[in-house]
């Protein structure tokens, strides 16, 4: 089985789509850990799936549906980690309006359950299918992207003539996941690349509505687990990016204010000032000192 490791993402946001055979054996699986497109892999390794309040185990071959606003974290229960992942837009899929059906899929049905346990006709008509995608992304068809929707589609309907595995586990430690997955979904709003990029999510509210949870179980788990509140977390992680804004950047500071979900720079200048007893100007300066000396 082929690795992944030739994955460019720039070239996915170009075509709107990405397949790739995973297998961490050789090499890393950075790629199969991306979280900002969608997704459908075909899982054949041991692992679990972790939710912000469940988990699902997958001990055989499985269909997984991922979507960008929901956010989880696989656990492998193996070092090797193989089977095979299409990544893509959602404007990929909706270029022949076909949204009627994919709203009804496992893929976009948020609260559904995205795995689906497969026997061994069913896997190998996965994988043929996985297959033929891997093939025609290689070709010069005109048309290939509409032969991979077709696909794909028959991947997705393949999920839903099936039963949706049921054997989601609770947590025994709910903080310790809600925590992880908060801090993953942090994260993932960094680096910010464009100065016209605004951070969609800010507050601890924001954050608890992206991980379905209440505001107050999200800073409770926070909390308890970090020993620092949600605002501060948050806090400390604008302040890192503001820094190398401010540093490895030209952006104004209206512009990195902006990027950072601040309405005014006054706003973002005091905030900055807060937490480190300087401004944005003052740092920077002393920044492009210590690069010159």
């Amino acid at each position: 089985m082929s690795s992944h490791q030739d994955l460019n993402p720039q070239e996915l946001k170009l075509k709107g789509f990405k397949a790739y055979a995973v297998d961490t054996a050789a090499g890393p699986s950075h790629d199969y850990r991306r979280r900002d497109f969608y997704k459908v892999a075909l899982v054949t390794s041991p692992c679990t799936v972790h939710y912000a309040d469940r988990s699902l185990p997958i001990s055989g071959p499985s269909l997984m549906f991922a979507n960008p606003h929901i956010p989880y974290a696989i656990e492998l229960h193996d070092p090797r980690l193989t089977g095979y992942s299409c990544l893509f837009t959602e404007a990929f899929m909706k270029e022949n309006d076909r949204s009627e059906s994919l709203q009804q899929s496992p893929l976009f049905k948020v609260g559904g359950t995205p795995v689906f346990h497969l026997d061994g006709a069913q896997a190998a008509y996965a994988e043929g299918i996985f297959q033929k995608i891997l093939a025609e992304q290689r070709t010069e068809y005109l048309y290939k992207g509409d032969l991979i929707r077709t696909y794909l589609q028959l991947l997705i309907h393949e999920a839903l003539r099936m039963q949706p595995t049921e054997s989601f586990v609770q947590h025994k430690n709910a903080s310790s996941r809600i925590t992880a997955l908060f801090l993953e979904l942090l994260e993932r709003l960094f680096p910010v690349e464009s100065p016209g990029q605004a951070m969609p999510l800010k507050t601890a509210q924001d954050f608890a509505q992206q991980l379905g949870v209440h505001v107050n179980h999200l800073n409770r788990a926070v909390k308890e687990v970090t020993g620092k509140p949600t605002t501060a977390h948050i806090a400390e992680r604008v302040i890192t990016e503001a820094k190398a804004l401010l540093h490895h950047t030209s952006w104004s500071t209206a512009e990195i204010a902006y990027s950072l979900g601040f309405e005014y720079p006054t706003y973002f200048n005091n905030f900055f000032k807060k937490h480190t007893s300087t401004t944005p100007l003052a740092f920077r300066r002393d920044a492009e000192r210590v690069a010159e000396a």
